[in-house]
C-alpha cells in the first residue's frame, strides 16, 4: 500500500472541499432568473420548416462523427461557410481591412453608408466567419438602412481568446471614422452579434463605457453566451432540446468541471467570472439600450435571461424576447423559418427607436 505524506492529503482535501463548495453552493445569480421576458407564440407554418432544419442539422453533425478534434473543427469551419450558400442575399459584399482586422462590408441597396452596424459572428470562438453569417448581416443591412461591417476576428485555438476581444475593439473604433466610401464620421452606430459574438458584443459595450468612448445607439445580442462558468440552469434543463449545441455540450459534460475551468484559464487568460469573458458578472449600468433574443429550447436561454434582468436592475434599458421550439440563433434560418422573420421585425423596431 502506498503511503502519502499527511501534508499532501491535507492540501488535497482542502482543494477538494473548496471545489465542492464552489460548485454545490447556491448560485447568487439565481435571483436574476425572473422575470421571464416576452414570449412569442408559434406562428403558422413553423413546424414543417423546423423539421427540415432539424434534419439538415442532424446530417451536418453526423458528418463529423469519427473525426479527430482538429479535423472536426476544420470540417465545421468549412461546413459553416457553405451551409447557407444557397440562400440568396440582396446585399453587395466588399472585403475590407478594418484597422488591421479582416472584415467585409455588407451593403443592401439604398443603405446609408454613414449609418453603420458592427456585426460579430458566433461559432463558439473557434469557428464561424463573416461569410458564414451573410444571411443575418444582409438582412440587418436591409432593415436598419446601415452599412454592416462583419468582422473575421481571430479564432481560437490558433490565437488566444484575448485576440478576438481586441479585434472587436479595433474594428469598432475604426468603424466610427471609416465607411464604405472612405474616411467619414458615422452618423449612427449599432452593434449586434450572435452566440459567441453576442458575448463579444456585450463585452465590447462595457469596455466602451469604462474607457469613455462613444457608445453605440443600441445593441442586439442573439442567444448570447454571458457566463463562462456554464452554470445557467437551462444548460442542463434544455440539453436534449437544443439540437444545434447538444453534441458540443454532451462532450463537455464528460470532462470534469475543474478541468474545464482550468482550460478556460489556460486558453482565455481570464477566470470564468471575469467580466471580460463573462459579461453577466460585470457592472451592467450605464450601457446603451440592449435587445436580447433567445429560444426557450436552447441551453443559453438563462444566460440571456439573467443578463437582461441584471441589466434592468442596474438601470440599463434592456429587453428579453423569447421564442418557442426554435434552434439556437434561429435568425440565421431566414427566410425559411417564420420565427426568423418575426425576430428581424422586432430587431427592426428596436433599432428604429434609438437610431
Amino acid at each position: 500500500m502506498i503511503s502519502l505524506p499527511i501534508g499532501i492529503l491535507t492540501v488535497g482535501g482542502f482543494f477538494l472541499a473548496l471545489l465542492l463548495f464552489y460548485y454545490l453552493r447556491p448560485d447568487p445569480l439565481e435571483k436574476y432568473d425572473l422575470p421571464a421576458g416576452q414570449l412569442f407564440p408559434i406562428p403558422s407554418g413553423s413546424s414543417s420548416a423546423l423539421k427540415l432544419i432539424g434534419e439538415k442539422i442532424t446530417v451536418a453533425h453526423s458528418e463529423n462523427i469519427g473525426l479527430s478534434l482538429k479535423q472536426r473543427m476544420l470540417a465545421i469551419r468549412k461546413n459553416m461557410d457553405s451551409f447557407f450558400a444557397d440562400v440568396p442575399i440582396v446585399s453587395a459584399i466588399a472585403p475590407v481591412d478594418a484597422g488591421g482586422v479582416s472584415a467585409e462590408w455588407v451593403i443592401a441597396p439604398g443603405a446609408d453608408s454613414n449609418r453603420r452596424l458592427l456585426y460579430i459572428h458566433g461559432g463558439g470562438f473557434y469557428v464561424g466567419s463573416a461569410k458564414s453569417h451573410r444571411v443575418i448581416t444582409s438582412k440587418l443591412s436591409e432593415i436598419t438602412n446601415c452599412a454592416v461591417l462583419a468582422i473575421n476576428y481571430r479564432l481560437m485555438p490558433e490565437h488566444p481568446r484575448r485576440a478576438g476581444i481586441e479585434d472587436c475593439r479595433k474594428a469598432y473604433s475604426w468603424l466610427l471614422e471609416n465607411g464604405p466610401q472612405g474616411k467619414t464620421q458615422a452618423s449612427a452606430v449599432l452593434v449586434a452579434g450572435d452566440s459567441a459574438g453576442g458575448n463579444l458584443t456585450l463585452s465590447l459595450l462595457a469596455w466602451l463605457r469604462d474607457t469613455g468612448r462613444r457608445l453605440p445607439n443600441a445593441a442586439v445580442a442573439l442567444s448570447p453566451v454571458t457566463d463562462a462558468r456554464m452554470r445557467s440552469p437551462s444548460i442542463k434543463r434544455n440539453l436534449h432540446t437544443d439540437i444545434l449545441l447538444k453534441p458540443v455540450v454532451v462532450g463537455l459534460r464528460k470532462i470534469p468541471r475543474p478541468l474545464v475551468v482550468a482550460s478556460q484559464w489556460m486558453f482565455t487568460g481570464h477566470g470564468p467570472k471575469d467580466p471580460v469573458v463573462s459579461p453577466l458578472h460585470g457592472d451592467l449600468s450605464g450601457l446603451p439600450p440592449i435587445l436580447v433574443q433567445v429560444s426557450d429550447s436552447e441551453i443559453l436561454l438563462d444566460d440571456g435571461r439573467r443578463y437582461v434582468n441584471k441589466a434592468v436592475a442596474s438601470g440599463t434599458n434592456a429587453v428579453l424576447q423569447r421564442w418557442k421550439n426554435v434552434p439556437h440563433v434561429w435568425q440565421i434560418f431566414y427566410p425559411d423559418l417564420p420565427e426568423a422573420l418575426e425576430a428581424f421585425g422586432e430587431i427592426d423596431a428596436f433599432f428604429k427607436r434609438y437610431s
